[in-house]
């Protein structure tokens, strides 16, 4: 017994003494466990073992040895989140799908925060007052839960705010008149929130709004004064939604209302069915105002149809006012040679050749290997063709099984390979169509009066997307070390949903010696080795995507810098990587930043934290360079995951063991 009871106590002792140690190398080491003790009673938090670094556990990171993020979704966690409280360097808090309850502790410790995720739990209360402190809150969901009281008007306070969620909970009273410029998601339907919208919340739609019976006005019904029994006499009026001809309330009104009853006694008073000469003076402006409604709305949609062409044809032109239409074969001078054929890859829609070549074709741009088109088919769907012309291709068996490679290859990141066409004199490359242009539209494009800026935070997420398509590309199969060979930004283009997608990788295996895959405009992209001759790698397709960072954050053309000084704008081609160098050598780092950045408020670490990358992306010894998965780490780490830790970041970009062996094995 004597012997058990010391051992019990040595093993608090050294439990203790662990704790005390990890505790001076980290200081949130005591809060994490405290939270676990109190919290993991599922046993879900395997991975917290005190005698590793807590920078190292499942769900969390670190910068500086602070734990900066924290991502524990749907592990039916519960209890309290008290001790989380004490992490100061936090900017990532997200416990979505848990069973925490209780209201919401004081979070006024947590002054870095940016993003804040707590939906899905059992949290009750009133709002949680000091969020309203946390002015640097970009994001804030605590929807699904239970929640009442009042929304108070302090959330004005979080002027960055670019998420507001407090949908299905039970929230009661008006809707404060907030002032939040930059939000763009916004929901508190499920309520029971009453009165009017406020016209600073009306552009948003009906589905934010919904399920609050007593709420009126823009996007929802239009209100209506009725007479509040709460208060005596006339002048009590309240908003409510308006009522339909029918006498049948399109809104459950907060009160109710003998509006119904009046005026079907007043309809019986004159005789039944009689319309009185007022009514029918309304009844004819109505239709003639709703008529004139519809007609400008008709109107404006096709007025709007007939300016997105004209605009999409004057885009074209920024490469080269060339539209075809193929409307014969292409190949008139093949005579005797073999006919080629539509390879398809593992479960793509397939389409004749005889489809391609009678479908309308626009001019998307000109590459260092040939011309891509949009393609629309017979039948509405939209491809992108890439016509190689200047192509070194030893022969159809090697170009075969490349185009095997790269077709296997897919991730939410890239722009994939769908088919392939070889013949003697042509080579067609069919991809996905992406329709949102290129991070170089979006950067360079109308510079002028009615320019839409590029934001940071998109700035941000295109920066994270292309560096995790192309760390896939160098990760998809090690033993042949895959590079992409010409990353820069008309190479970056947008999906529908806004997200980058890398394109044209693998291509630079067909570039004949001294041959540069996309003449001059590339030049600024190309790392030191390569200009001298020596071959493309992973290492100079890191320089390539820095110097990619740096035209992102100085809005200027690798091509077309001035060597000038700070700010002297465009002018000769001069190194942009240089010319960055010597403005923060000079301690003018202010400077290098693209004026169109200056107009959003407190994003200066993060964009000095994306400089710094990008420098050291552009290190002139390769060796001296970051593999491109830290790059992806670092770049998140700078707002933690992107603008949403929805997913983790790595596995996006961990290598595939079936995917590199049977990819592989077309190739060798």
């Amino acid at each position: 017994m004597a012997a058990t009871l010391l051992r019990l106590i040595a093993t608090f002792v050294v439990f203790h003494f662990l704790i005390m140690v990890q505790g001076s190398i980290n200081p949130d080491l005591e809060a994490l466990v405290a939270f676990k003790t109190g919290s993991d009673t599922s046993k879900k938090l395997i991975s917290w073992n005190t005698s590793n670094n807590p920078c190292t556990w499942g769900g969390v990171s670190c910068i500086k040895n602070r734990v900066s993020r924290l991502v524990l979704e749907n592990l039916d966690l519960r209890g309290s989140i008290e001790p989380l409280t004490s992490l100061t360097q936090l900017r990532v808090l997200s416990l979505k799908g848990n069973r925490f309850f209780g209201p919401v502790p004081s979070l006024s410790n947590l002054t870095v925060l940016k993003l804040l995720f707590l939906s899905n739990n059992e949290f009750s209360g009133e709002f949680p007052s000091t969020i309203t402190s946390l002015f640097r809150l970009y994001r804030l969901d605590l929807s699904h839960n239970n929640f009442s009281g009042e929304i108070p008007a302090t959330v004005s306070h979080l002027t960055h705010l670019l998420t507001l969620r407090l949908d299905d909970n039970r929230f009661s009273g008006y809707i404060p008149d907030v002032n939040l410029p930059n939000l763009q998601d916004f929901n508190v339907s499920g309520n029971r929130l009453s009165g009017e919208i406020p016209k600073s919340l009306s552009g948003f739609p009906v589905s934010s709004f919904g399920q609050n019976p007593s709420l009126c006005g823009a996007p929802m019904e239009k209100c209506v004064a009725v007479a509040d029994p709460s208060k005596p006499g006339s002048d009590g009026a309240v908003a409510s939604p308006v009522m339909s001809r029918s006498n049948t309330p399109t809104s459950v009104s907060s009160s109710p209302s003998s509006m119904p009853r009046a005026s079907s006694s007043k309809k019986q008073e004159n005789g039944g069915s009689k319309i009185s000469p007022v009514a029918l003076i309304i009844i004819i402006v109505g239709d003639v105002l709703v008529l004139g409604i519809v007609s400008l709305l008709l109107y404006c949609y096709f007025w709007r149809n007939y300016s997105a062409k004209l605009k999409e044809g004057k885009g074209s032109k920024l490469f080269e006012s060339e539209k075809i239409v193929y409307s014969s074969s292409p190949y008139p001078g093949q005579g005797g040679c073999e006919r080629g054929r539509m390879v398809f890859f593992e479960g793509e829609k397939r389409f004749e050749l005889e489809d391609l070549l009678r479908a309308s074709a626009e001019m998307l741009g000109k590459g260092g290997f040939g011309t891509a088109y949009k393609a629309v088919l017979d039948d509405g769907s939209v491809v992108a063709v890439k016509r190689l012309k200047d192509a070194q291709i030893a022969g159809k068996r090697e170009f075969e099984q490349h185009m095997e490679l790269l077709g296997r290859l897919r991730h939410p990141n890239i722009v994939s390979l769908r088919a392939y066409y070889f013949a003697t004199e042509e080579k067609l490359l069919v991809y996905d169509y992406m329709p949102n242009a290129s991070l170089f539209w979006l950067l360079h494009g109308n510079r002028g009066p009615g320019r839409t800026p590029l934001d940071w935070t998109t700035r941000l997420k295109i920066a994270a997307g292309a560096a995790r398509g192309v760390a896939f590309i160098h990760n998809s199969c090690k033993s042949l070390r895959l590079t992409h060979g010409n990353i820069k930004s008309t190479n970056i283009l947008l999906d529908k949903q806004g997200n980058a997608r890398v394109s044209d990788f693998g291509l630079s295996i067909f570039a004949g010696p001294g041959q540069g895959p996309a003449g001059g405009r590339s030049n600024g992209y190309r790392a030191p080795e390569v200009s001298d001759g020596r071959k493309q790698s992973q290492k100079s397709d890191v320089y390539s995507f820095g110097v990619l960072l740096l035209e992102l954050l100085t809005g200027k053309c690798p091509s077309a810098v001035d060597g000038g000084g700070p700010g002297s704008g465009y002018g000769g081609a001069v190194d942009l990587p240089r010319w960055v160098q010597s403005v923060v050598r000079e301690e003018w780092t202010a400077e290098v930043f693209d004026l169109e950045l200056m107009r959003y408020k407190d994003i200066e670490e993060e964009m000095v934290g994306l400089l710094q990358i990008a420098m050291a992306c552009t290190a002139a010894a390769p060796d001296q360079r970051p593999r491109i998965s830290h790059v992806v780490k670092m770049i998140e780490d700078l707002r933690g995951v992107e603008v949403s830790p929805c997913h983790d970041t790595l596995d996006s970009v961990s290598e595939s063991p079936s995917l590199c062996e049977d990819a592989c094995g077309t190739s060798q």
